[in-house]
């Protein structure tokens, strides 16, 4: 295991404590009125409340965490979220929700591991990846069908793009990466057309005006609460939106109402975060010189950063409609612990000292030349991260 810096990467961690801390203002402003089903107008602020000192506590083990020894843990883990992800489909066990069986029953709380399947996904795929066994690495797809049994497109598309987002890093060629794209793709495609209620969604996003009382009406309140807010928004707890013609207020569609009470400044403040956190997040990965390190982080970092895309591409009408919430803001116990839990891993990455980078050599002719003992991340020639050809 490679020594400790000095310090951590702190811009990294205030854009994620910033966020978190915005969570807990929209969830609070947001929640109420469902909230009131229960009797008290703060019960999910208080549960949310709980799950972020949880999620905290999860951040400050996986800074604390041996990475060399969650690497060799990369197969039980799997297993163990495999056998998790299929615990939800048996009656008594799994509870099911709006039709999709996606959580645990645990009583008062519930847990959802389609979340844990997206860190369990990224570390199977560092650990083969940076032992530089492609084959063996993608034995991990197949494990998609389960979530998409649940049903949730919204977690297999996100996992998707991070195990590409990660072939890229690990240096896949190019051909083999466009053709895995395209794949994708045509899968996407197919299950949208074939399944009516993703058939539904995507007329919706075509016209939703065509039925705004039916399939359009999601996207239509969600557009009306965004533009609502105009450039400083109506005012922390002013939301109209939020009063039942939103669905998902404080989960999905959270970053309606923040735009709709935060304004466009609000709005344009939270992508900064996230461009903030994925920049540093990036920055901490690809200056690791452990290829293991360099690739869990930066699979952490896409799995949280592709979400936050498609969740605000979602709420503005750029993409057809996909269940998914928005990491370190919308309301969620097993999100928001496993989320800080990958952020506490990234950090963790963040304080291991590296080797100074030797200056490059000259080749006769003037052309560069990188000593052996340098990390291929660093090669020139043509070369991308880990040797990537074109």
């Amino acid at each position: 295991m490679a020594g400790e810096g000095k310090k951590l990467d702190y811009i990294f961690l205030f854009s994620v404590l910033a966020l978190s801390a915005i969570g807990l203002i929209m969830v609070f402003s947001a929640s109420p009125t469902m909230a009131m089903k229960h009797g008290d107008a703060y019960y999910y602020l208080k549960r949310h409340l709980l799950y972020l000192v949880l999620g905290l506590a999860a951040l400050y083990y996986g800074l604390k965490l041996d990475l060399e020894n969650i690497k060799s843990k990369a197969l039980p883990i799997m297993a163990v979220s495999v056998l998790l992800l299929l615990l939800v489909f048996i009656p008594g066990v799994g509870r099911k929700v709006l039709g999709a069986s996606r959580w645990i029953d645990l009583g008062p709380l519930s847990f959802q591991p389609s979340e844990l399947i997206k860190f369990s996904t990224v570390l199977f795929m560092a650990k083969w990846l940076s032992e530089k066994n492609f084959k063996q690495a993608i034995w991990c797809l197949p494990i998609l069908l389960l979530i998409l049994k649940q049903p949730d497109m919204g977690t297999v598309i996100t996992i998707g793009a991070a195990v590409f987002a990660m072939l890229f890093v690990a240096g896949a060629e190019v051909r083999h990466l466009l053709a895995l794209a395209g794949l994708a793709a045509a899968s996407v495609l197919f299950l949208s057309l074939t399944v009516a209620y993703r058939m539904r969604r995507l007329v919706a996003y075509l016209d939703p005006w065509k039925d705004p009382q039916g399939v359009g009406f999601h996207i239509i309140q969600s557009l009306l609460a965004v533009g609502s807010g105009g450039i400083f928004g109506l005012g922390l707890g002013a939301s109209r939106q939020k009063f039942f013609y939103l669905p998902q207020q404080f989960t999905d569609f959270i970053f309606a109402i923040l735009c709709e009470e935060l304004g466009f400044i609000g709005g344009v403040g939270v992508v900064i975060l996230f461009v903030l956190f994925a920049s540093r997040g990036f920055r901490i990965a690809l200056s690791s010189s452990d290829r293991f390190k360099s690739l869990l982080a930066a699979g952490l970092v896409s799995w949280i950063t592709l979400q936050a895309m498609i969740n605000i591409m979602v709420v503005l009408g750029l993409i057809p409609t996909t269940g998914i919430p928005l990491p370190f803001i919308s309301y969620g116990g097993t999100a928001t612990i496993i989320n800080l839990f990958a952020v506490g891993i990234v950090l963790n990455v963040s304080r291991q000292t590296h080797p100074p980078i030797p200056p490059l050599l000259k080749r006769e002719g003037g052309e560069g030349k990188t000593p052996s003992n340098t990390p291929s991340l660093h090669k020139r020639g043509g070369e991308g991260a880990y040797g990537r050809r074109g």
